[in-house]
């Protein structure tokens, strides 16, 4: 099973794909996959809507899909959370995870264009797991517990502009990180119970050259412990994201060039589907 909001930007709405590969209209559930509707047991609803053939089929082809949860109250994110992306990043892996943030306005369509500041020199990829919060998450008392606090799991770009995140940063990340379209997301949601976070392999490709591969086994601190983590310092709620970290193959290495305007992202992880983004240069009049 699988959630998606499809439509023009800001005029999604909401979508599961079953079993069968067939996409259902979940308007007569909800008017979108949001905070609001993961917290009141909308997976679950959704589930016994499609056992009693509730939600009848719907013809979305050809039209823009949108992030898979809508108006994420935060975006939330893991630093250097792969030992070999930490290395290549010339530093050693971390002990305690790190945090940063990004603008929830980053978050865009899996397939939307990805927009170049003015100023930008060296804006790079990332390809992430990204956990989706379903119930509110406040001082947890294990790992464990984060399994009741999780509603599903998708892919995210961490798009990152690293002279803004590295050299002018005042010693925090969010410059680099919170530049409009920064956050590709999706394209579908799928529910934390049809997915083991651990055991995904993610790729990355720019103009279809490999860049990124690897597996989220290779995690320093996996989904659960980040979760637990996050909640002893803020409480997530529903509908907020976690950026999960990124593996080795970006072009903060060295070996491979930045983005320029008109590259094509291809991000990917197993079972959670394929986006794709080109990049334009932002020209101000």
């Amino acid at each position: 099973m699988e959630f998606m909001r499809i439509g023009p930007a800001g005029h999604e709405r909401p979508y599961v794909r079953d079993d069968d590969g067939v996409v259902r209209d979940l308007s007569p559930l909800t008017a979108d996959i949001d905070g609001a509707f993961l917290a009141a047991d909308g997976i679950a609803r959704v589930r016994a809507a499609l056992r009693d053939g509730a939600l009848a089929a719907a013809d979305v082809d050809g039209i823009r899909i949108g992030a898979p949860v809508a108006r994420p109250g935060a975006v939330v994110c893991i630093g250097q959370n792969y030992a070999a992306h930490a290395a290549e990043s010339g530093s050693e892996p971390p002990a305690q995870p790190i945090v940063f943030f990004k603008h929830p306005n980053t978050v865009v369509g899996p397939d939307d264009t990805v927009l170049l500041p003015p100023g930008a020199r060296k804006v790079d990829w990332e390809v992430e797991l990204a956990v989706i919060i379903g119930r509110p998450a406040r001082y947890l008392p294990s790992p464990e517990a984060a399994r009741d606090v999780i509603a599903g799991y998708a892919i995210s770009n961490d798009v990152s502009e690293r002279d803004y995140q590295l050299e002018v940063s005042g010693g925090q990340w969010s410059k680099g990180k919170c530049a409009e379209t920064f956050n590709p997301l999706g394209p579908v949601l799928v529910p934390a119970d049809e997915v083991d976070p651990q055991a995904l392999r993610l790729r990355s490709f720019v103009n279809g050259e490999p860049r990124q591969d690897s597996s989220t086994a290779d995690m320093i601190f996996p989904v659960l412990r980040l979760v637990h983590d996050l909640s002893q310092y803020m409480v997530l709620e529903p509908g907020d994201v976690v950026n999960t970290g990124t593996p080795q193959g970006v072009a903060l290495s060295g070996r491979f060039p930045y983005l320029r305007d008109g590259d094509e992202m291809t991000v990917e992880i197993e079972g959670l589907g394929r986006q794709r983004q080109r990049t334009e240069r932002v020209r101000l009049s």
